[in-house]
């Protein structure tokens, strides 16, 4: 599991200890360079103030001769020849160099480096000449002197950084912390103070959106079930009552009105639980990648199982096609079998039952570039324009609706058409009479 904290750790640590380590080798050798030069100028400093009676001075002590105490033997070595060429003077203890041409420069002499200078003046030459091993020395000391304030602010900047980052995340830990406090009824937004950082407010703004997505989901759940349970109460009470009063009146066997009743409440009942179920499962049912279909079969077929209703109600159900869709094409579509039927069927059942007798419910099968769909065409009354909105909701019915029903097989077709990514829409005719349920976005196929 990846930890923002250890990322941001383990990326600033690292990417702060090779800086530090890069700057360390530039400091270093960038000391080095200087402390090379500053020892040269010291060689050139040191050729200049000799005096001119040195060479007066060859067996004298150098401890209380020419003023060279401070001079170690082992740190630099003085030669002077005269104008003639002869060596006139060399320190004490060292060995004598040949004598090099004037300028700077490094030689090796019995497997020794040496930094020597040599410097032409008017009655004498100069050479003046250090190891380069005592030079190397006390450059890596003036170095490493000049890295120690780096070691130091090493680990003050890995705290500071530790530090920082934990203050940073410190909004998101109390954020964890007060979600995790909260009751599983509790779906209120988060409200935060102003010192909660910016960057952390698209976070509670997405999930507040998520809570109130939840307590809408959680609201239409219960409301579904306690309109569920007044649906089927209802008709349940009303059988019951007149189950009674006709076994009562003694009407029960002899009369048929009663019987007729009691069968259309049962139907009502099958009718409504059927609904129910099917509206569980398509709740429960997530989208799947469909198989290849024909349009047509499905609505051939779902023609053909209505039929009987139609004929009852002496409304003349059939199936056309329009929109570039020819009467031999098969609309073959990508999708579930058996969602587009349940669709189709409760649109074709809307149509039916809301149409009075006589009239006309058509199936047409359209077709936009790649894309097929269908549209189910009534005469009836239509829906009013406010209500255009509201009739996909389940159990809604409005105040100018007639007959019998329960609301659901409009809301069953919308939640098939949104599983299935598909576009459902209602309008009313232009000519004012009747209804238009279009179905859209079958992907065609072949």
């Amino acid at each position: 599991m990846t930890s923002i904290r250890r990322w941001l750790l383990g990326w600033l640590i690292c990417g702060l200890a090779a800086a530090s380590a890069v700057a360390a080798f530039g400091i270093f050798h960038t000391a080095r360079e200087e402390a090379s030069e500053l020892f040269d100028y010291e060689l050139r400093t040191v050729a200049l103030s000799l005096p001119k009676n040195i060479e007066t001075a060859e067996a004298v002590d150098p401890k209380k001769g020419p003023q060279f105490e401070s001079i170690s033997d082992d740190l630099i070595l003085i030669e002077i020849w005269d104008q003639s060429g002869a060596l006139v003077y060399h320190s004490r203890q060292a060995p004598v160099l040949a004598r090099m041409p004037e300028g700077i420069r490094t030689i090796e002499r019995s497997e020794m480096h040496w930094r020597v200078l040599g410097l032409q003046q008017p009655d004498r030459f100069v050479q003046v000449a250090q190891p380069v091993s005592v030079r190397d020395a006390l450059a890596l000391r003036l170095a490493l002197h000049t890295l120690w304030p780096l070691a130091v602010l090493m680990p003050v900047t890995v705290a500071l950084v530790l530090f920082v980052v934990g203050r940073g995340l410190a909004p998101i830990g109390a954020l964890s912390r007060l979600l995790g406090t909260r009751s599983l009824d509790s779906l209120e937004p988060i409200h935060l103070d102003d010192k909660v950082p910016v960057e952390i407010h698209p976070l509670v703004d997405a999930l507040n959106d998520l809570l109130h997505r939840l307590n809408v989901a959680s609201t239409a759940q219960r409301t579904f079930i306690a309109d569920a349970a007044h649906e089927l109460r209802s008709p349940l009470a009303a059988l019951k009552l007149q189950l009674q009063a006709a076994e009562k009146n003694g009407t029960l066997k002899g009369d048929g009105q009663t019987l007729e009743r009691i069968d259309r409440r049962l139907n009502r009942l099958i009718r409504l639980v059927q609904q129910l179920l099917t509206l569980a499962h398509e709740d429960a049912e997530s989208a799947s990648a469909g198989t290849v279909v024909s349009l047509r079969k499905i609505g051939e077929q779902a023609v053909g199982d209505l039929s009987l209703l139609a004929d009852d109600k002496q409304i003349d159900l059939g199936l056309e096609s329009r929109s570039s869709v020819t009467d031999d094409d098969a609309c073959n579509v990508l999708a579930d079998s058996h969602g587009v039927s349940v669709l189709l069927n409760n649109l074709i059942d809307n149509a039916i039952r809301y149409t009075p007798e006589g009239g006309t419910v058509d199936v047409v099968l359209i077709r936009s570039g790649d894309r097929y769909g269908f549209e189910v065409t009534d005469t009836g009354p239509g829906i009013p324009e406010e209500d255009l909105n509201r009739v996909l909701d389940r159990f809604y019915r409005g105040q100018h609706t007639k007959g019998t029903g329960s609301g659901l097989g409009l809301a069953i077709a919308a939640r098939i058409a949104q599983r299935q990514q598909l576009v459902l829409s209602l309008r009313n005719n232009a000519d004012g009479r009747g209804l238009t349920a279009s179905v859209s976005g079958f992907l065609k196929v072949g």
